[in-house]
């Protein structure tokens, strides 16, 4: 009977040591997934929601992460916090999302808005909020818009000039592209040469300006003026003009492999 109980004593020492054992063992957590995440900020007093792209788990390993800030066109907006999503850079992260690296901010404007004023503060906040929240770089900040986003890169780029490693607008302009549209660049719109004054303003920031050749929305010859005008001042500056693109350049811009390449090489000092 002794020789029994120091058995059951025995086993019931082991069976307590590997339950500690048990205890003490580090269970990894399942990774995170690459996914969109709506979030909320209060801007000159006015609550705006806000789409933040965070990349895959094995993205974030490396460190802090390049962000980008995307302006959506006139197409897209509204107050779902959602259609912003469906044009340019939206589509293309979806199909690339587990290898996607870097964040990505997508404030809307609402029905009849623009990209300037009390929108641009927005956008700015908005990508002050998710670059603390997810780690972001704020030496890697890149800006880029398309169409009206694109006005709204210049805009935004004017504003905050010292903020953005580098700037990728598309198919976008200085000037008003007629037809009774208040849409235009209001940070250079009293300068006598708007283009030139830009410039000025922009020489010290890595640009790339992407247009189509065939624009019907808002032709190519602002851009090219743009170009023209930085490249005078020794600007860091690249223009791509698709021979083949009407106003819809921005897909052929997100597929360029070779901007990727260029946008994430920038960095500030």
């Amino acid at each position: 009977m002794p020789a029994l109980r120091n058995r059951s004593l025995t086993g019931s020492i082991l069976m307590l040591a590997l339950a500690f054992l048990a205890g003490c063992t580090t269970i990894p957590k399942p990774a995170v997934g690459a996914r969109f995440i709506e979030r909320e900020i209060v801007s000159d007093g006015v609550r705006h929601r806000y789409q933040v792209f965070v990349p895959a788990a094995h993205a974030r390993e490396s460190g802090k992460l390049p962000v980008i800030l995307f302006l959506h066109g006139s197409g897209e907006r509204g107050s779902d916090n959602n259609i912003q999503l469906d044009a340019g850079l939206g589509p293309y992260v979806r199909q690339h999302m587990e290898d996607f690296p870097a964040l990505v901010v997508f404030p809307q404007v609402e029905e009849n808005g623009e990209w300037m004023g009390a929108n641009v503060d927005m956008a700015l906040a908005a990508l002050e909020a998710a670059t603390r929240e997810f780690n972001g770089d704020p030496q890697r900040a890149y800006l880029t818009g398309l169409s009206m986003g694109g006005y709204g890169t210049w805009e935004t780029a004017l504003k905050a000039p010292n903020r953005f490693a580098a700037l990728v607008p598309i198919c976008g302009a200085i000037l008003a592209p007629g037809g009774g549209r208040a849409l235009y660049v209001t940070e250079v719109a009293n300068a006598p040469d708007p283009y030139a004054a830009l410039a000025s303003r922009l020489k010290h920031v890595p640009i790339w300006i992407f247009h189509g050749a065939k624009d019907d929305v808002v032709l190519p010859d602002d851009d090219r003026k743009t170009f023209a005008a930085l490249k005078a001042v020794g600007a860091d500056v690249q223009y791509t003009e698709f021979p083949d693109e009407n106003h819809n350049s921005w897909d052929a811009t997100y597929r360029h492999d070779a901007m990727w390449k260029w946008l994430f090489a920038q960095r500030k000092d």
